[in-house]
């Protein structure tokens, strides 16, 4: 590394490799946690897509304790779908982002569809049947 000036006229040595440095001083933002939306909005609007997925998992789990638990559990399910639909369709997201956009998208995503599915086979009266599973337990708990 060299102590050449940089381009814009800031003070200080500039990297002359792309190689990461051996000592690191601070952690990288993941990929799409910018703001949601300019600075100057008020922190809410800032922060919109953590706060639609927060509210819906929250609004689930309001449901769940006043006993309409089927459809509570369809709500967190669904609103961390929406999370990885968020994740994947917008450049940022905010604090929505927590790692990689892959690693993000996949992670709510199959949280999502394991919650949906899951709230659609609770007893009694269950909206989806899968016959393998039911023989699978049939297995495990004799």
């Amino acid at each position: 590394m060299g102590d050449a000036a940089h381009p814009d006229g800031a003070s200080g040595p500039r990297r002359l490799t792309r190689r990461f440095p051996q000592l690191t001083r601070d952690t990288a933002r993941p990929q799409g946690g910018g703001r949601a939306a300019p600075g100057d909005s008020p922190a809410p609007a800032r922060q919109w897509p953590l706060l639609s997925v927060m509210g819906g998992v929250g609004l689930g789990l309001l449901l769940v304790a006043f006993d309409v638990s089927r459809i509570g559990a369809l709500m967190i399910g669904l609103s961390l779908l929406g999370g990885a639909a968020l994740r994947w369709a917008l450049p940022s997201v905010g604090m929505l982002a927590v790692r990689s956009r892959f690693t993000d998208m996949l992670t709510y995503g199959v949280l999502g569809f394991v919650i949906v599915i899951l709230a659609m086979m609770v007893q009694p009266k269950p909206w989806l049947h899968l016959p393998f599973l039911e023989d699978l337990v049939h297995l495990t708990v004799r």
